[in-house]
């Protein structure tokens, strides 16, 4: 046999020729198609209803319609920005009591200090809005949406160290390998807009320098079929790569072209079964539609002056925070169900002042900005924004003097939710007086996930995957509603 004829006699065969290698090869896809072919139409026949959402697992009048997940990565430090601790002052510089430490673990970065002295907030907090919420200096402009605010002071987590922290926050899991949230939802329910992905994913950098890395698996479907997964768009040049067609190649013959793939991708799947094959056709026709849909979402250039302000300065700057803020509303107008911004910077271990408060001057305004967009255009009524870390920092310093900072400490932390379902201007659980413990009602990660679930009216509990003979889901065997900051 010539070199490479089996290759083309086994491609032949799966096209549809008849012969041996066909027979064969029917009696190998059967078996294949019974492990997941028929899963997959079982599968689809329980859950998917006419518009393709999960009808089994989905309430009739969910609250939310999309999210915007604002999540900072590296830890913000819940005790300068939403929890104060104005008590703290008369404990400075003294060492942490035992008692308020407790079994907890710290890292091995503070672990060798000789002491872990107090290091209370050097920012000051007062009150805003008609609900009197209280917020620190380095948040001026969120003072003007204070009485949108959700903020939970009582969130708990497993891990102390920022990559299994931010998997589990993202996944429900802290190894890498499963589902992140925005693929789940997009599993559960689908897409709103055939022209754009269900997840979209923007990253930006702290201009402190300095940052933990991010890895595409943090909005990866894991064993979720792969069209789930998140898609980034880019911080320079195009937002995504190959928008133009190559010289000579229009896109009537793009569409051919993708006919034509289509067509063997589809023989090629009735013979051996394989979900991946599905997925590959749905994302060559997602790209082809995103080759239109993209430089029209990214185009700012018709934004009114008035509302590029609301996002402040660094708007204009491709791949800032701001201007990931201002796609993330022009995504949500154009109905992406899940709009994940990733901010990196925020792992203030040493010169906490400093880098800190330039850490908020990147980000806070657009925030705010968002918020205040987003309710003028009628979108927070059914968009819910999530902001937070994977954990919060420690009350005691980490190094000495004016070059503090803080550690990682996942035994409480802070998250601010505004918009659909969510209470405003309220605050829901509390801390201990050294902001080291929660002291009431406390909100797991697990917790947290089941409840953005629920506001998009998806059981958390219901929504599951089969991978390697066990039942997947987002929140494992926990989570449980945090009915008090629901409307």
């Amino acid at each position: 046999m010539k070199e490479g004829a089996g290759y083309k006699n086994s491609f032949l065969a799966s096209v549809g020729e008849q012969g041996e290698s066909s027979r064969i090869l029917g009696r190998r896809s059967f078996l294949q198609n019974s492990g997941h072919g028929f899963g997959a139409l079982a599968l689809g026949s329980l859950l998917f209803d006419k518009e393709g959402r999960a009808a089994a697992v989905t309430s009739e009048n969910p609250k939310v319609r999309r999210v915007i997940s604002l999540f900072m990565s590296g830890g913000p430090s819940q005790m300068d920005l939403l929890d104060p601790k104005p008590g703290l002052e008369k404990e400075r510089g003294k060492e942490l009591p035992a008692s308020v430490r407790g079994e907890q673990r710290i890292t091995t970065m503070t672990s060798g200090q000789k002491e872990l002295p107090v290091l209370p907030s050097p920012f000051k907090f007062s009150a805003h809005g008609q609900s009197g919420l209280e917020l620190s200096e380095l948040l001026p402009h969120w003072g003007d949406v204070a009485d949108d605010l959700c903020v939970i002071r009582s969130m708990k987590t497993e891990a102390i160290n920022h990559d299994p922290a931010i998997t589990f926050f993202q996944t429900g899991f802290q190894l890498a390998g499963r589902p992140s949230i925005g693929s789940w939802v997009s599993y559960g329910l689908g897409a709103l807009n055939r022209d754009l992905p269900a997840y979209v994913v923007l990253t930006s950098r702290s201009t402190s320098g300095g940052a933990q890395p991010l890895y595409s698996r943090l909005w990866n479907s894991g064993f979720l079929p792969a069209e789930h997964s998140g898609v980034k768009l880019r911080n320079t040049g195009d937002p995504v790569y190959f928008l133009e067609n190559p010289a000579g190649i229009d896109r009537g013959i793009r569409r051919d072209t993708l006919d034509d793939l289509r067509q063997l991708n589809q023989k090629r799947h009735a013979i051996i079964g394989d979900p991946a094959i599905e997925s590959r056709i749905a994302q060559y026709e997602m790209a082809f539609r995103m080759q239109a849909s993209v430089p029209e979402l990214a185009d700012i250039s018709k934004e009114p002056e008035h509302v590029l302000k609301l996002y402040g300065p660094n708007v204009e700057k491709q791949g800032s925070f701001a201007r990931n803020c201002l796609v993330a509303r022009r995504l949500a107008e154009r109905d992406v169900r899940f709009i994940q911004l990733f901010h990196m910077g925020w792992d203030q271990h040493d010169k906490l002042k400093e880098t800190l408060s330039r850490q908020c001057r990147d980000t806070e305004q657009p925030v705010a900005g968002l918020i205040k967009d987003l309710k003028q255009r009628g979108l927070l009524k059914d968009t819910l924004v999530v902001w937070g870390g994977e954990f919060g920092r420690t009350t005691y310093a980490q190094k000495p003097g004016d070059a503090a900072g803080r550690d990682h400490h996942p035994g409480c932390f802070t998250q601010m939710l505004a918009g659909a379902g969510v209470r405003g201007g309220h605050v829901h659980g509390a801390t201990d007086e050294y902001c080291y413990n929660v002291t009431q009602d406390p909100v797991h990660v697990h917790d947290l996930n089941a409840t953005l679930m629920h506001l998009l009216g998806v059981d958390h509990k219901r929504l599951t995957f089969k991978f390697q003979g066990r039942d997947y889901r987002l929140t494992d065997v926990h989570g449980q509603l945090v009915k008090k900051i629901l409307t």
